[in-house]
C-alpha cells in the first residue's frame, strides 16, 4: 500500500522515485551527447517529410590532435639529431688535453775514425770483438723498466708512456725499410698531430738548423753508399718515466745501437763489413691525449754516429765510411759513443777503444 499522497497503484513509471531512480547517478554531460552515434531531428527538421525521426551521425575521430603530432615530429627529429652527431663525432676533444706540443730540438754529430775503419767478412767477429760483444739483438736491447705510478698517473698510463717511446725507438732505429730506405710513415703516424708539420718539412727542406734535420728524427744511412750487412742489429740502453706536472709525463731513452755495414751492392759474399754506432739520447712528453691515442711529443734528440767524415753533411741521410776507410779530416777530440755523457762539439772524433779490433 502506497504511502499518504502517493496513488493506490504506486508511483508510475517514469516519475519521481520510479524506474528512474536507478539512473539518477548517471550524468549525460555534453561529450556524451556528443559521442552519441544517432541524432534526433530539430523540431524544423521534422516538418519537413522525414519518415525516420533520427538520423546517423559520422564517427569521431580520435586521432591525435595537430598540436600533438607537431610535438612527437620535433621530439623525433630532434632524437635523430643526437644520433647523427654521435656517430659523426664519437670523441670529443678533452677539455684538459694540455698545451701544444713544442718544436723538436735536434743535434746530429758525426764521429771522424782516428784512421782506417777496421773490417772483417764475419759480421759476428766484427761484433765479438766489440765493445758491443754483450749488447741485445733488437728490440730485445730496449726492456722496459718496471713502472711504478706517480703522482698523477697510474701504472698503466706509466707502462704505455714507456710502451710507446719503445716502439718509437724502435721503428727509427730497427725498421730495415726505414735505416736504407725512404719509408717514413712508420714513424709519422707515431708523432703528435702538432709536431707533423714540423716533421714533414724536415723531410721536405732539410736543413741543419738543429729543427729540420731528418736524421734528428729517425736513422737512415744513403743507400747508394752503404746498406746492411746484418740484420740483428745490437742494442744496449736505459728508459726511464717521470712526472712533470699533473698533467705531463716525460720518458728519457738512452740507447747505442751497432749496425754491421757493407758497401751497397757489393756483389760479392766476401765483401768485408764494418761496424756503425749510433749513439740516440731522446726524450719524449706525453699527455693523457698522447696516451690514449698511442702517439709521442718527441722534444729532443741528441745524436752521435760514427764513423762519419765530418766534411760529409749527416742532416738528411748518414754517410758512413766503411772498412778500409779514412775520414778527410777528423774532429777536434775523442769521443767515446758507448760512455755515458754526451760530446758538444759540431763534429768528434771516435775514441780508439769503441772501434772493433781486428
Amino acid at each position: 500500500m502506497g504511502g499518504p499522497g502517493d496513488p493506490p497503484e504506486g508511483t508510475p513509471e517514469g516519475g519521481p522515485g520510479g524506474g528512474e531512480e536507478e539512473y539518477r547517478s548517471v550524468v549525460f554531460d555534453e561529450s556524451f551527447v556528443r559521442a552519441a552515434r544517432l541524432q534526433e531531428f530539430s523540431a524544423q527538421e521534422r516538418l519537413a517529410d522525414h519518415a525516420p525521426a533520427v538520423r546517423r551521425r559520422p564517427p569521431m575521430r580520435r586521432g591525435l590532435s595537430r598540436q600533438a603530432l607537431i610535438l612527437v615530429l620535433l621530439i623525433a627529429v630532434a632524437f635523430g639529431t643526437a644520433i647523427y652527431m654521435g656517430v659523426r663525432h664519437p670523441y670529443q676533444t678533452p677539455a684538459n688535453s694540455g698545451p701544444p706540443a713544442e718544436p723538436l730540438r735536434m743535434t746530429v754529430i758525426p764521429l771522424a775514425p782516428p784512421g782506417k775503419v777496421p773490417g772483417a767478412t764475419d759480421t759476428a767477429y766484427l761484433y765479438e770483438h766489440s765493445p758491443a760483444a754483450q749488447f741485445r739483438i733488437g728490440a730485445e736491447g730496449i726492456p722496459l723498466p718496471a713502472a711504478r705510478r706517480t703522482a698523477h698517473f697510474s701504472d698503466s698510463q706509466v707502462t704505455n708512456a714507456l710502451s710507446i717511446a719503445k716502439d718509437y725507438i724502435v721503428r727509427s732505429s730497427l725498421y730495415p725499410e726505414v735505416l736504407t730506405g725512404d719509408q717514413i710513415r712508420a714513424v709519422r703516424v707515431l708523432l703528435d698531430p702538432d709536431q707533423l708539420d714540423q716533421f714533414d718539412q724536415s723531410f721536405g727542406h732539410p736543413a741543419a738548423d738543429g729543427r729540420h734535420a731528418p736524421t734528428g728524427w729517425l736513422v737512415r744511412f744513403d743507400a747508394t753508399q752503404a746498406e746492411l750487412a746484418d740484420r740483428r742489429i745490437r742494442v744496449q740502453g736505459t728508459l726511464q718515466a717521470a712526472e712533470t706536472d699533473s698533467s705531463t709525463l716525460e720518458v728519457m731513452a738512452d740507447h747505442t745501437f751497432v749496425y754491421a755495414l757493407r758497401a751497397a751492392k757489393a756483389g760479392e759474399k766476401a765483401a768485408e763489413a764494418s761496424l756503425f754506432t749510433v749513439r740516440r739520447e731522446l726524450h719524449f712528453r706525453f699527455d693523457r691525449e698522447d696516451l690514449r691515442l698511442h702517439q709521442a711529443q718527441l722534444v729532443v734528440s741528441y745524436v752521435q754516429a760514427g764513423p762519419l767524415s765530418c766534411a760529409e753533411d749527416s742532416t738528411n741521410r748518414l754517410h758512413p765510411l766503411l772498412a778500409g776507410q779514412t775520414a778527410k779530416e777528423g774532429g777536434p777530440a775523442g769521443t767515446d759513443p758507448y760512455a755515458t755523457g754526451g760530446a758538444t762539439a759540431l763534429c768528434g772524433s771516435l775514441a780508439a777503444g769503441s772501434q772493433p779490433k781486428v
